[in-house]
């Protein structure tokens, strides 16, 4: 989903003028965006949050050459999902999950029968 997604869902929904719509979804992002600037945590209950984080300066090592190498203090953008929406998603990848592992079965069993009777070989 893009943002021309939000603004016909908008469109469809509120029953208001294409104008309108892009008005409401661009201020939505814009204060979503001056919040998180500021420093301030966006809560959206059953969605979750948007905030910054500050983080310290550290030492690291170049996996490569085993080299130390100093990282920067910087602050980072999160977003932490709610868990109400962690539950929906990992509701409907459970669901689908479970009808994959079982075609993936079949196509792995095929495969191995095609292969036996490629080979001569027969099933012991």
């Amino acid at each position: 989903m893009n943002k021309v997604d939000l603004v016909r869902s908008a469109l469809d929904r509120l029953e208001i003028s294409r104008k309108d719509a892009v008005a409401l979804i661009d201020g939505v992002f814009e204060d979503i965006e001056a919040a998180v600037i500021a420093g301030e945590p966006v809560k959206i209950p059953g969605f979750g949050q948007f905030k910054v984080r500050d983080r310290a300066a550290r030492m690291a090592r170049n996996p490569a050459t085993g080299e130390q190498v100093k990282v920067p203090a910087k602050r980072v953008f999160k977003f932490l999902a709610a868990k109400a929406l962690r539950d929906a998603v990992m509701a409907k990848r459970g669901a689908r999950a479970g009808g994959a592992r079982k075609k993936a079965a079949k196509k792995t069993a095929v495969r191995k029968a095609v292969a036996r009777k490629a080979s001569g070989r027969r099933k012991r």
